[in-house]
Parts: structure tokens; sequence; C-alpha cells
């Protein structure tokens, strides 16, 4: 016992010595409640009980351990609204006649805030719906060297600044755009809610031109396809934009100058891959035919491309497309992947735009690729300048795609569900030799899809598509949703099929 008395107070010597000058588990953690879980709660107090009875004759006391505190899950959402958001518009006087009929499109009077900033006096009719528009500031004072580029991007680097300086209340983000972004409203608010508007937040997205991103900085939110920032971070660019401006007077535009601003503030992009800047020639078939599983947030260069749908005006389409976005805007866009296994067809749907059907088995791994209907900003480069993977289109006339174009969507109230048609856009194609069915014989195809206004709460995941029976040879029926439990994307004989119903 004299023994065990004088080993006892030199081992805790030494643990102490051993210990010094090293945060201990206490400082490293937080404690939180317990777990409401019922059997997690109910095996800690059985621990607990259970080390209560042990003997703690000759044993050495446990150590506490604490509980970490979990960190916060990936999709806490924020409760910032419409009226949280201000839109900063860059316009063109030049183009303001045609370009306002863009911001007409998706402009809600009386719900969305924001100006349009011009360089100089535009007209506007009494009842035009648009926003508030005020000319910008003289930039004059500030030097611009770019032999390539225009004085008005100084201006427009501004533009986040100047509508802070109006003092709109209870505003959380800034939103820039040109008077050529057309903005999926509902989106934008589902993207911010995502982020904490007291924190520095820069959000957007790069070019689809590598070389575009390799000439200006993947680290760039390009201006066009939109960006926002957060209230706190508007504020301390506004008090340094100024002399900012003037240590980069060689820069090309305004979204690079924001972004060198960023950088001196040491804040870094964070990337929403909705934001399209559309630095593409040609039709966007390809790249809205395969959305990436994201919100679609807004697009850019419309008077760039060709007409979203075939046969209208440019902001005829743009209008077109938002009446799908009204009844399911969350899922604007995105693509569903199934096949006919009787007619071993591929079928993609992009919802609320187009659904596209092609003889035989695609893999999906090919479908979520977007094809090249589209060329590069540098019509000179290859497939290898754009800064994501493509694949080439279709050259054997039977392998290209059926395109059924957006005709109406409308929401079937009794069964909870949108009803969108869809009918193919007919053009002369080409003789095909294969002995199997041909979706030349379809004239329309009905999408049947349940709204899910929460989807973007989840995970990310494609929706799935199943081929319903129809009582005519001329439609097809489709139905998009939440995958099942189990549910793939796969070519599914008629053996397999029975089983799977089983």
């Amino acid at each position: 016992m004299i023994l065990l008395y004088i080993l006892y107070p030199n081992l805790l010597l030494t643990d102490n010595d051993r210990n010094k000058g090293y945060p201990t588990t206490t400082n490293l953690s937080t404690k939180v409640e317990p777990s409401s879980n019922h059997s997690s709660v109910t095996e800690l107090s059985t621990t607990k009980k259970v080390v209560e009875k042990e003997p703690l004759e000759n044993t050495r006391p446990a150590p506490a351990v604490e509980m970490i505190e979990q960190p916060p899950g990936n999709y806490h959402r924020y409760d910032t609204q419409l009226k949280h958001i201000a839109f900063g518009i860059a316009a063109s006087s030049n183009l303001w006649e045609t370009r306002k009929e863009y911001i007409k499109a998706w402009w809600r009077p009386q719900e969305t805030r924001g100006v349009v900033w011009v360089d100089k006096n535009v007209r506007t009719g009494r009842n035009e719906p648009l926003p508030e528009i005020r000319v910008s500031q003289d930039t004059s004072k500030f030097k611009y060297l770019n032999q390539q580029g225009s004085r008005s991007a100084l201006r427009i680097t501004r533009v986040v600044s100047e509508t802070l300086k109006l003092g709109m209340k209870d505003i959380r983000w800034f939103v820039m755009g040109d008077d050529d972004t057309v903005f999926i409203v509902n989106n934008v608010v589902r993207v911010l809610s995502k982020y904490d508007h007291t924190q520095f937040y820069y959000l957007g997205s790069a070019s689809e031109s590598h070389i575009q991103n390799i000439f200006f900085s993947y680290a760039m939110a390009f201006g066009g396809g939109g960006f926002a920032i957060s209230y706190p971070l508007a504020k301390e660019l506004s008090k340094m934009q100024d002399m900012c401006i003037q240590r980069y007077p060689a820069l090309y535009g305004s979204d690079d100058r924001i972004q060198a601003c960023m950088a001196e503030l040491g804040v870094p992009l964070t990337r929403e891959l909705g934001f399209h800047q559309y630095d593409v020639y040609g039709n966007l078939l390809g790249l809205l035919g395969a959305h990436p599983v994201t919100p679609l947030v807004s697009l850019h260069h419309l008077d760039v491309v060709e007409p979203i749908f075939p046969g209208m005006k440019r902001p005829k389409a743009i209008s077109h497309l938002l009446e799908a976005a009204k009844e399911d805007s969350a899922s604007l866009m995105q693509q569903s992947i199934c096949y006919d296994s009787t007619r071993y067809w591929s079928i993609t749907v992009s919802w609320g735009y187009v659904v596209q059907i092609l003889r035989g088995v695609m893999s999906p791994r090919e479908l979520e690729m977007p094809s090249r209907t589209f060329l590069n900003w540098y019509k000179r480069a290859d497939y290898t300048a754009y800064a994501f993977n493509t694949r080439p289109v279709e050259r054997h006339p039977c392998q290209n795609p059926f395109v059924f174009y957006m005709s109406k969507v409308k929401y079937d109230r009794p069964r909870r569900q949108t009803i969108g048609v869809y009918y193919r856009h007919k053009k002369k194609s080409r003789y095909c030799r294969w002995r199997m069915a041909s979706p030349e014989r379809l004239d329309s195809v009905v999408v049947l899809k349940k709204r899910d206004d929460l989807r973007w709460k989840k995970s990310p995941r494609r929706d799935c598509c199943r081929v319903l029976p129809s009582d005519k040879n001329t439609t097809m029926i489709l139905s998009v949703g939440n995958c099942r439990e189990g549910e793939i994307s796969e070519l599914q004989t008629t053996k397999e099929l029975f089983v799977a119903q089983m």
C-alpha cells in the first residue's frame, strides 16, 4: 500500500507535464445536447449505468469525453425572399429598344426590386413593365488603357456600388446582370437561400469557353451570366472600389475589375453552375437539352445565338419558356433519361423545353453530355476549347435525334401534376436503313410531372423518366419525377419488366 501511494502521485505529475502546452479535448469541442435519437440515448444511458456499477478500487478514473458538435448540413436554408434581392442591370442606350424586351420578359413589377443603369437617358412607355431607370455616374476620372475594350466597362463595374448607395431597405443580396441577361427569378431566390447573407459571398460561374477563362480568369464570375454579392461584401466593395479601379486601368471589362477587387478583399468565387454566360454561337439545343443538375438561374447572349424555340423571335421564345417556369420553375430545363424497351429508343427530356428521341440505345453517361449543336466563342477553336465535356452531333442518318419542342404546360389540380405537350419539329431527314421503329411516326409527346418545390433542399439527383402506355400511335406519354427506390436509367427487356412488376 505504501508503494502504491508513492507511485500514484508520480504518475499524475508525469501526465500533467506531458499535456502541458497542448489543447485538451474540452478546448477542441463544444458541448451539445445529446442526440434525440431514441436508440442512441438508450445506449448512452445504459453505458452510463454500467460504468457507475463498476468498482472504483484499483482503477484509474476514466477521462471525461464530451460530444463534438455536428457540422451544419449542406442544405441549411435561410429565409431569403425575392424582396431581399436588388437587381442591378447594366444597359446601353444604343441597344435599349431591342434589349428592353428581354428585361420585360422576366421582370415582375411590384415584386422584383432593382435599377437599370444606362449611359444616357432613354425613352420608355408609361405602362411598360420595366424597373426604375437611372443614368450612371461620370467615370471620366478613371483611367482606361485597354485598346480592345470600351470605357463603358468602368461605369458597369460600379453598378453594384451605385445600387447600394440608393439605400434600399431590407436588402440582403445584389444581383448584377446585363440588359440581355434573362433571370429565372424563383431560382435566383432558391440559390441565394442556400447561403448566409450576413457573410461575404461572391457567387457566379465561369465561361463555357476555356480560352475565355484563360484570358480572363477561372476565378471570375462572368458578368453577362450574372453574379450575386452579399450585402456585407457589397458594403466593403463600395468603400475601396474606386481606388481598386485605379489600380487596374489595363483590364478589359467590368467583371474582371470586380474580380480584381474581390482578390484584394480576399473573397473567392463560389461557383453556381446555373448562371450561364453562354459564350457560344449557334443553337443552344445541345446545352439546354443536357443542363447540369442545378437550378437554371440565367441565360445570356441571346442576341448572338439562335432563338431557343424555332420559328419564334428571340424575346417571344424567352417569354414562351417562362410560361413553363410559372408552373414549375424548380424543374425548368432539368434532364431526365429513359428508354422505350419495346422499340429500343433512347429518350431524354429537358423539362419545359424539349424532348429528344433517338433510335438505338445510348448510355446515360453520353446523353447527359451536351451535344455540339453550338460553336465556340473563338470560331477557329475545336471541341477541346470548351470548359466542359461535349459529344459530337451524330452524323449517321439513323442516329439523328427527333426533337419535340414544348408547346404548352398546364397544371392539373385534381391530379396535382403538370401536363406538358411537346410537338415534333418537322424537318427533312435522310433515309435510315435500320429495320426498326422510327420516332418519325410520332407527332407529339405528353409529359406528366408532379411538381416538387423542395427538390433543391435535397441532395441533387436527376429526375427519372418512364414510358407509359398510349392509346394513340402518334403520341408518346412520359412520366417524369423523383426516382423510386432502386430505380435507375437503363434499358429493360420485356422479361426484366415482367420481373420488376412481380
